[in-house]
């Protein structure tokens, strides 16, 4: 789970910057390698995230990630993994809604 929260932080910071990619770009130089350049999928089906040097990280499907939630014995920390779970998953489709608009742009 904590990967899942890095990689989620690790995909949003990285889409922020890649508003500075493509600044970058601009001007012929070329943008860190980590910089995600598109998110396909959904939470359910399972999310892939392309960075600009090729490589592709895949977080659980929601599904997954549930049931690592149910793992915890106390109910609050069960309801809060939940919580965040639902959280990360309706940012990364919202990171898949402005690059889409920010390449066809």
């Amino acid at each position: 789970m904590r990967n899942l929260i890095v990689l989620v932080v690790a995909a949003v910071v990285t889409a922020v910057g890649c508003g500075l990619g493509v600044a970058a770009v601009a001007g012929h130089r070329a943008p860190p390698g980590s910089t995600v350049v598109a998110v396909t999928g959904d939470a359910a089906n399972g999310f892939e995230i392309q960075h600009y040097d090729g490589t592709s990280d895949y977080p659980p499907t929601d599904s997954e990630a549930r049931a690592e939630c149910n793992e915890y014995e106390r109910r609050v920390d069960r309801v809060r993994c939940r919580a965040e779970v639902r959280t990360w998953y309706r940012d990364l489709a919202v990171l898949k809604r402005a690059l889409r608009w920010a390449h066809g742009r």
